[in-house]
């Protein structure tokens, strides 16, 4: 084929009506993927749910994926001598040079088909915590959160605490075969936390056992009520024995003082404010009870006499 009197390599009839044809095979798929897409938005806009907008938008992309590369492979290889030739020679070049976009890729059918986790759960991937906000065939992208002080390293953010940091972090979803994932939400969207406060050894224990109980009942209660039937089809589900999620408080003696943890079951969402509301609690009746919680400090309580003589030059 010429145009202008320069004669183009390749450029034949033949090749612009595969060329027109994958355009309209293209075209038409996205667009019936789009109103696909529009319907379910419609049909579900009094009762919107955002896990299933979501899952829908992700079977949609999924199948237009699928039928393009379909199309595409009808129309330019129908020679199957041709189309095994192709499929070597691109076989060959992913393994080389797209190894981490394909294992990706296997990474995202895992999640799909796995459950490991879906928008909107809590997880920890690639060394981030966070909310899943979104799920693509490449990446997961994750609304982060910081770090209680107690497990912070000098690569997590400046939150001293498992609330939002403002950042988007977006991760490989190669990471599902690499590194363990942990999920806080899919089936049991409950943690187990620990309040450790500190007494001196004169204090009167029981009573501010008693009194650690008493705060974490008023605020935990509901949580535990709500987590029953689920901690129950969990142990069915998977013979587990997990236990009796009532507040127990645990004794620890050190060289200082005596460590009293209180132990609780409390939702995965909250917990900062959870525990702030135990703490007010607890120093209002720590207060009120006299009992004093321990700290690193050093009371001088008096000093030996010195006598200076001090001579004056003459």
């Amino acid at each position: 084929m010429e145009i202008f009197g320069i004669r183009l390599v390749g450029a034949n009839p033949e090749t612009l009506r595969k060329l027109l044809l994958t355009f309209l095979f293209v075209a038409a798929i996205l667009i019936i993927r789009a109103m696909l897409r529009y319907g379910i938005r419609f049909l579900t806009r009094s009762y919107r749910n955002e896990r299933v907008l979501f899952w829908t938008r992700q079977v949609f992309s999924l199948w237009a994926a699928i039928f393009i590369v379909l199309a595409v492979l009808s129309i330019w290889f129908d020679d199957p001598t041709r189309l095994a030739t192709g499929l070597g020679l691109v076989t060959a070049g992913l393994a080389f040079a797209l190894q981490k976009v394909v294992i990706s890729f296997a990474g995202y059918l895992l999640i799909m088909r796995g459950r490991t986790f879906t928008v909107g759960d809590r997880i920890t991937m690639g060394g981030v915590r966070g909310d899943v906000i979104a799920l693509g065939f490449i990446q997961t992208t994750i609304m982060e959160m910081g770090e209680p002080q107690s497990v912070k390293s000098p690569e997590t953010s400046w939150v001293n605490s498992r609330q939002y940091t403002g950042r988007v972090v977006s991760i490989t979803n190669d990471k599902v075969f690499a590194e363990p994932i942990f999920n806080y939400t899919r089936e049991f969207p409950f943690l187990w936390e620990e309040l450790r406060i500190p007494i001196k050894y004169d204090a009167d224990r029981k009573k501010a056992e008693q009194i650690l109980l008493e705060c974490v009942d008023q605020v935990t209660s509901d949580s535990r009520e709500i987590s029953k039937p689920l901690q129950e089809s969990l142990e069915r589900r998977y013979f587990l024995r997990i236990g009796d999620a009532t507040p127990r408080v645990y004794y620890n003696i050190t060289d200082n003082w005596l460590e009293l943890s209180v132990r609780f079951i409390v939702k995965t969402h909250g917990i900062r404010d959870t525990k702030d509301a135990i703490s007010r609690r607890v120093l209002d009746l720590f207060e009120k009870a006299g009992i004093k919680i321990a700290s690193a400090t050093v009371d001088v309580v008096g000093l030996p006499m010195i006598n200076a003589n001090v001579g004056q030059d003459k």
